[in-house]
């Protein structure tokens, strides 16, 4: 009996995979603009529509191009010939996914589809296909070999569907200016909801339990105020302006350099030059500066009455930001 070797087989079926992804740069072809126009000035929704394998890749190209500012929902087409048909309406565009173009259960309704909706959309590897010829604009991409080694199951076509309907929902994102606002706005739960609506305010110390000492204090108030507030930092103020920090590396120059804890002012031994982050940006905008520049602790401020606070990386993994 031969030995089997998993690995081998993955990594052959990658490789195919690979190189099915590659060549699918030279496929996209000016329709694709037409399409991305075409779907931009549908006033309604774009339905997605496949069966079987191709039906679980309209699902997830519907999902994508939803949550990317695409209104879009899929509809399964033995559905449609049950009743589903009416969820649509003349505004909206079909966009429907056969990777033989010849789908029995779609070719069955697309008189009705045609009667119902404003403009048919088709993704197939043969132009002269029922469907194919059907669509106001039909998009011909085609995997020259299947992974799956008989040649039956769906491998690299259904890859070469998935990643198409990515390269999609993206240009169709980018030319609407589609933000991380508008993103969070679909995503409000979960881990990804919560690094897009979390701001800087909603975890980080602010006002009173803020370490904060006058740049006259001496290093023994700083280093008082620092315990009891339990943060290693305190913030140094001149009235209600913050002009600098004293961390515990500040400190450990300050003991190497044998300084008076009582006749040193803080602001003679302070950082000045510290970075800070607005209280109502996202938190995970802090977590990316404090990564680039290496450090454990931002400043929060607040133009509007000066008030301040500290944001810290362990409050950033308390909180579950990253």
């Amino acid at each position: 009996m031969q030995e089997n070797n998993f690995i081998n087989s993955a990594l052959k079926v990658i490789q195919i995979e690979g190189k099915a992804i590659l060549g699918l740069q030279d496929q996209i072809k000016e329709t694709f603009n037409d399409l991305c126009s075409n779907i931009l000035a549908t006033k309604g929704k774009l339905i997605l529509m496949g069966i079987g394998k191709s039906g679980h890749i309209a699902q997830k190209i519907s999902a994508t191009l939803s949550s990317t500012g695409t209104p879009s929902f899929f509809i399964h087409p033995t559905e449609a010939a049950h009743g589903d048909l009416g969820m649509i309406d003349k505004k909206d565009a079909i966009l429907i996914l056969s990777n033989s173009g010849e789908t029995k259960e779609i070719i069955e309704i697309l008189p009705a589809l045609k009667r119902c909706a404003g403009s048919i959309f088709t993704l197939t590897n043969n132009a002269d296909s029922t469907i194919a010829k059907t669509g106001d604009i039909n998009i011909l991409i085609k995997a020259n070999e299947e992974a799956c080694p008989l040649d039956l199951a769906p491998t690299s076509s259904t890859t070469l569907a998935l990643v198409f309907g990515d390269a999609l929902a993206v240009s169709l994102l980018e030319h609407r200016g589609f933000t991380k606002d508008d993103f969070a706005k679909s995503h409000p739960a979960g881990q990804l909801g919560k690094k897009l609506t979390t701001l800087v305010k909603d975890i980080a110390i602010m006002d009173n339990s803020t370490p904060v000492v006058s740049k006259d204090a001496s290093l023994k108030d700083a280093l008082i105020e620092i315990t009891e507030k339990k943060l290693g930092i305190t913030l140094v103020a001149d009235g209600k302006k913050i002009i600098g920090i004293f961390t515990d590396g500040d400190l450990r120059r300050c003991l190497n350099q044998e300084k008076d804890l009582v006749k040193t002012s803080i602001g003679t031994v302070m950082t000045n030059n510290f970075k800070s982050i607005a209280h109502d940006a996202l938190a995970i905008d802090a977590a990316e500066i404090m990564e680039k520049n290496k450090i454990f602790t931002l400043v929060v401020t607040h133009a509007k009455d000066n008030a301040s606070g500290i944001i810290t990386m362990h409050q950033l993994l308390e909180s579950g930001i990253i």
